[in-house]
């Protein structure tokens, strides 16, 4: 059976959904939107639920005085307030984004809508605004734009780093390797013209002062990018800096690589190879370790990387110094490759890194 209807189409014997009183209850139970009335000249008329949320301002304290008091003020000194009603009077609705005032003269960042209101005459009666608040959504934009800057800012350090390393080991190293011929030569003459046994003794040490020289710019061009990095790729690269961690400090590692390598993009390579020369570092300053287990392995579409030592560890809930960076750069360099990071430790118990990334974000595509 049919309910009778009136000539609205509602039933006959209850009122209309969309009458005032429902408008205004909807209105007025809206939180997540700031919606009043304003009345010709600007004051507020109105106020509802979303307004007090988002402005901090009771109606009562906020009802009859002037809506620039949302504005900061530098757009009051411009006009701001009277522009953005008489634009809205002229094209019957203005938009904007910018920054609002709340009760307390804290600031947010708002979207905000103002329409014209009309009588059937046409005649201006007043404004209704609409304000949503997108302080998390700006904050969220301006991390997205710091993280981009945080990409953009490591590959210029990389590139820096690679061009660095080209001057130290084909500019100066060759002419270090010069200068030791020219010695060698001089070593030669010296013993046909039957120099003194002393000045002999004096080109010796001038040469074995050389190839100490060389051996540390080779070591300084290859900590800034190791040329085993580009000429053979990553897994070869990780091998270097473990045998050259070995060699340097007389620290145990034990390395073991899984799975085939793939043909990982420059950028992903060289932060998985920064994670790992940091991890190594810090073990060196400050585990006092005996030995260390590294472990990194591509299959099945993931690449996992594990780092660790038996060192005296560290409580990770405590305050980390000011100029503490490294598990943070880490942190970042594994974000950007679209993988997580967890560290794992605690004082006496050593410290262990693990690092989980998907493969489709590290391998080199080529066009074609």
């Amino acid at each position: 059976m049919r309910t009778p209807s009136g000539p609205s189409g509602h039933p006959a014997d209850a009122p209309p959904l969309q009458s005032d009183a429902h408008f205004r209850l909807l209105v007025e139970s809206v939180e997540d939107y700031a919606i009043f009335l304003l009345d010709a000249h600007g004051h507020v008329a109105t106020w509802n639920n979303g307004a007090r949320r988002i402005k901090g301002y009771d109606a009562q304290d906020i009802i009859g005085r002037h809506f620039s008091v949302f504005y900061p003020p530098e757009d009051i000194a411009a006009g701001k307030p009277q522009k953005e009603l008489a634009a809205a009077a002229s094209a019957g609705r203005v938009e904007d984004e910018g920054w609002r005032v709340r009760r307390d003269s804290t600031r947010f960042w708002a979207n905000v809508v103002i329409t014209a209101l009309r009588d059937a005459k046409g005649d201006l009666i007043g404004f209704a605004k609409v304000t949503r608040d997108m302080t998390d959504r700006l904050r969220l934009a301006e991390l997205q734009h710091a993280q981009e800057l945080s990409a953009h800012v490591q590959t210029a350090l990389e590139n820096e780093r690679a061009s660095i390393a080209r001057e130290l080991h084909d500019d100066l190293g060759q002419q270090l390797a010069a200068l030791k011929m020219q010695v060698a030569d001089l070593d030669s003459n010296a013993a046909a013209d039957g120099f003194a046994r002393h000045a002999l003794t004096q080109t010796h040490a001038i040469a074995t002062q050389i190839d100490t020289v060389i051996a540390s710019v080779r070591r300084i061009a290859a900590g800034l990018r190791p040329p085993v990095l580009d000429d053979l790729g990553l897994f070869a690269a990780i091998d270097w800096l473990v045998s050259d961690f070995r060699r340097r400090y007389g620290i145990r590692i034990d390395l073991d690589i899984a799975g085939e390598e793939v043909e990982f993009g420059a950028a992903a390579s060289t932060s998985i190879f920064r994670v790992a020369q940091e991890a190594l570092t810090n073990i060196v300053r400050h585990a006092h370790a005996s030995e260390v287990r590294i472990a990194i392995a591509c299959t099945a579409g993931r690449c996992t990387l594990s780092i660790e030592d038996d060192g005296r560890g560290a409580s990770l809930d405590q305050p980390r110094a000011a100029n503490a960076f490294g598990l943070l750069g880490m942190g970042e360099r594994v974000r950007q490759l679209g993988g997580v990071i967890a560290f794992r430790s605690a004082p006496g118990d050593g410290f262990r890194i693990d690092v989980d990334m998907p493969l489709d974000g590290l391998v080199e595509r080529t066009s074609g």
